[in-house]
């Protein structure tokens, strides 16, 4: 009888043993331990839509599918390619920041680019005039005054105008995590700074186009034929370190995270370290050492990277931000001690365009506090914040 009992027993523990392996085998793996997959990478969603058709590219050194670039990812698979478009730093990303980016040819494969940083940042009519579609992919770093942005605004914008289909090929933010800063005062409108968000505006590109469709920031919003290819296997709280470095300055996650806390600095007279090899992650001055920290470096014309940067060859004094831990909020405690500590012209032209605003200065100026300044911005970065939720396509 206990013989019968204990092979009935190991039968069952078998049984359920082999169960629980089955149920196991069909369980899909958790959400986070899946692979991040671009919307360019989701080729079987987009091929269809570009059969037959003129195509135009928004794209740059970031557009890539594994090791091939979209360009050529497309031509192998027979699509009539017609035009690029290349952003600030061109489309092979090797131009410095603010260097003007010419028209010319691709030279691997002939096809002709149109500069949309310099003069001509909007696409004219001519020069949509033989496609039918315009792909946008670049990788962003969801900060306000990262240009790529302002760059998909006109092209959204000139692809209404013509009744063309524009389709974004959607891409993690790797500041997606967050929402600060001020929201853009509309007078301090420029091409750092094109849209009523804040600095850091916790979005893709694909949600931020249909933030600027849904809110009618576009004239034309109503004719654009707006198709976006979502990422899957991402949302906004997941760390998603870049493959390819978005822009010559900045060259790895560190620099990207500090970005839009450092990035006003621009509109100041301390340096950032463009023309070293660590830049957006220092801050210095050419002053006085016991004052400003022993930390040091010296700015130098690099090719591709940084022509004739802030205080070039000379010995600059701040901190070294390269270990500092992540940031989950801009940080002004950096502008306001380096404000402090050298208060002479501290400021240039370029501040208030950067900020959005003209009051983050006179806040600065007037000795407020972080804490102050950041309170100031609440009610305006609250209605975007609830705005913001109705174009999300990722969880928060």
């Amino acid at each position: 009888m206990n013989r019968d009992h204990n092979i009935k027993k190991y039968l069952l523990v078998t049984f359920l043993l082999l169960l629980g392996l089955k149920l196991s085998a069909c369980t899909p793996p958790p959400e986070q331990s899946r692979p991040v997959i671009t919307g360019a990478e989701q080729l079987h969603r987009y091929l269809p839509l570009l059969q037959g058709k003129k195509i135009g590219l928004l794209v740059n050194h970031t557009s890539y599918i594994g090791d091939t670039h979209l360009l050529d990812t497309l031509l192998s698979h027979g699509i009539q390619v017609q035009t690029i478009f290349a952003p600030e730093h061109g489309f092979r990303g090797d131009l410095a920041n603010g260097e003007t980016v010419s028209d010319g040819r691709d030279e691997k494969t002939g096809l002709p680019v149109i500069s949309l940083y310099g003069k001509n940042k909007k696409p004219s009519k001519d020069h949509l005039a033989d496609l039918d579609l315009v792909i946008y992919d670049i990788q962003d770093v969801g900060a306000r005054f990262y240009t790529y942005i302002s760059s998909m605004h006109y092209m959204m914008e000139a692809c209404a105008d013509s009744g063309l289909e524009f389709l974004i090929l959607d891409r993690p933010n790797p500041n997606g995590h967050y929402v600060d800063g001020p929201v853009l005062d509309m007078d301090y409108q420029s091409f750092v700074g094109m849209h009523p968000i804040p600095i850091v505006y916790g979005m893709t590109a694909g949600e931020l186009a249909q933030m600027i469709v849904g809110e009618a920031w576009l004239e034309t919003a109503s004719d654009l034929k707006l198709t976006i290819i979502p990422i899957e296997n991402w949302d906004h709280q997941q760390v998603y370190p870049l493959p390819i470095a978005p822009s010559p300055n900045l060259p790895n996650d560190q620099s990207i995270n500090l970005y839009p806390s450092l990035c006003l600095f621009e509109g100041t007279k301390i340096s950032v370290g463009r023309g070293t090899h660590f830049p957006f992650q220092v801050i210095g001055y050419p002053g006085d050492s016991s004052l400003l920290g022993n930390f040091s470096f010296r700015p130098v014309s690099m090719p591709g990277y940084s022509k004739h940067p802030k205080h070039e060859k000379k010995t600059c004094y701040g901190t070294d931000l390269r270990s500092t831990k992540p940031l989950s909020a801009i940080n002004l405690e950096y502008i306001i001690e380096l404000y402090h500590k050298t208060p002479e012209e501290f400021f240039n032209s370029f501040f208030n365009k950067l900020a959005g605003n003209s009051r983050l200065q006179e806040q600065i100026l007037n000795g407020r506090s972080a804490q102050e300044i950041k309170d100031s911005w609440e009610p305006k970065l609250g209605n975007f914040k609830k705005d913001r939720k109705k174009y999300l396509l990722y969880q928060d």
